[in-house]
C-alpha cells in the first residue's frame, strides 16, 4: 500500500515537472520568436531608409576643355563626401550616366532630344538611419551642402518624413507586443510554478513545524526551479532555432546575420526562464511558510 502511494506521488511529481517545463518552453519560445521578429524589423526599417537618397549636385556650368580639371576636382568633392558623418554610401553620377538615366526613365532611345552634357553630375547619398529623422535631415542636407563644389542638394523630404513616421509607427507596435509577451511569460510562469508549489504545501509546513529552517526549506526547491527553468528555456531556444533555421534557409540572407545579437536574444530568454521560475518559487514558498496550518485547506 505504502509502495503503491509513493509510486503516485511520483508519477504525480513527474507529471507535475513536465506540465512546469513545457509551460516554460511555450512561453518563452513565443518571448523570442517575439524577439527575432524585433531584431529583424528594426534591420528592415533601416534597410528602407538607407533607400531615401538625396542628391548633391556639382555645377552645371560644364567645358569640354576644363574636362580633366573638372573631374579632378569633382573626384576630391566626391571624396569629402564619403568622409561626412550622416552619410552610409555614396555614388558618383556621370553626365553620361545621368543623360542614361534620363532616356530611360522617359523612355526615350533617341539622343536627338539631348544637347550634350545637358545634365549636370551628381552624387547619390544614402544616409545613415539616424539621419533619416525629420529632426536632423536637414542638418545633414546642409553639411552636404558646405562641401566645396556642390551647389544644390535635393530631396524628397516629405515622402522621407512619412516613410519615417510609418516606420516608427511599426516599431513601436512590434515594440509593444514584445513588452506584452515578457508580462504573459511573467504570468504563466508564475502561475505554473505556484500550482506545482500548491501541491507540496503540507511537505512545506511539514517541514517547518520539525524545526526546519526556512532557508533550508527553500534551498531544494530554488535549485528545483533553477533546474526546471534551464530545461524549458533550453527547449524552448530549441524548438525557436527549428522555427527560424527553416524560415532563414527558405528565405536566406533577408535576416539579420549579426550573431551577436541572437546570442543576446539567447541569453535574455535563458535569463527570463531561470530568473522567473526562481523569484515565482520563492514567492510562492515564502507564503505557505509564513501561513498558518488552517489556511493551508482553504489557500
Amino acid at each position: 500500500m505504502a509502495k503503491s502511494v509513493d509510486e503516485f506521488n511520483k508519477k504525480r511529481l513527474r507529471s507535475s515537472n513536465i506540465t512546469v517545463v513545457i509551460s516554460i518552453a511555450l512561453v518563452l519560445f513565443l518571448l523570442g520568436l517575439m524577439g527575432l521578429i524585433l531584431i529583424n524589423a528594426q534591420k528592415y526599417s533601416d534597410y528602407i531608409k538607407e533607400q531615401l537618397v538625396v542628391n548633391a549636385y556639382f555645377d552645371e556650368n560644364y567645358d569640354a576643355k576644363d574636362s580633366v580639371k573638372i573631374a579632378k576636382l569633382e573626384e576630391e568633392t566626391f571624396k569629402k563626401v564619403q568622409t561626412l558623418a550622416p552619410v552610409k554610401k555614396a555614388t558618383y553620377i556621370s553626365r553620361d550616366m545621368a543623360a542614361k538615366e534620363a532616356k530611360k526613365s522617359m523612355g526615350i532611345d533617341s539622343d536627338a532630344l539631348f544637347e550634350e552634357n545637358i545634365f549636370p553630375s551628381s552624387i547619390e547619398v544614402a544616409l545613415k538611419p539616424e539621419f533619416v529623422d525629420p529632426a536632423k535631415i536637414d542638418e545633414a542636407i546642409k553639411e552636404i551642402k558646405s562641401v566645396p563644389g556642390i551647389i544644390d542638394v535635393k530631396n524628397d523630404s516629405t515622402l522621407m518624413v512619412d516613410v519615417y513616421n510609418n516606420l516608427s509607427r511599426i516599431l513601436k507596435w512590434i515594440f509593444g507586443f514584445s513588452i506584452l509577451f515578457l508580462v504573459l511569460a511573467v504570468v504563466l510562469i508564475n502561475n505554473s510554478i505556484r500550482l506545482k508549489i500548491f501541491s507540496k504545501r503540507f511537505i512545506i509546513k511539514t517541514m517547518q513545524l520539525v524545526g526546519a529552517k526556512r532557508r533550508f526549506i527553500l534551498k531544494p526547491f530554488i535549485i528545483e526551479a533553477i533546474i526546471l527553468g534551464a530545461i524549458g528555456s533550453v527547449i524552448g531556444l530549441i524548438a525557436l532555432g527549428g522555427v527560424w533555421y527553416y524560415f532563414t534557409s527558405q528565405i536566406g540572407s533577408a535576416f539579420v546575420q549579426d550573431n551577436n545579437q541572437y546570442f543576446w536574444l539567447v541569453i535574455l530568454v535563458l535569463g527570463v526562464g531561470v530568473f522567473i521560475s526562481v523569484l515565482s518559487t520563492i514567492f510562492a514558498t515564502w507564503r505557505f511558510l509564513k501561513s498558518n496550518v488552517d489556511d493551508l485547506y482553504y489557500s
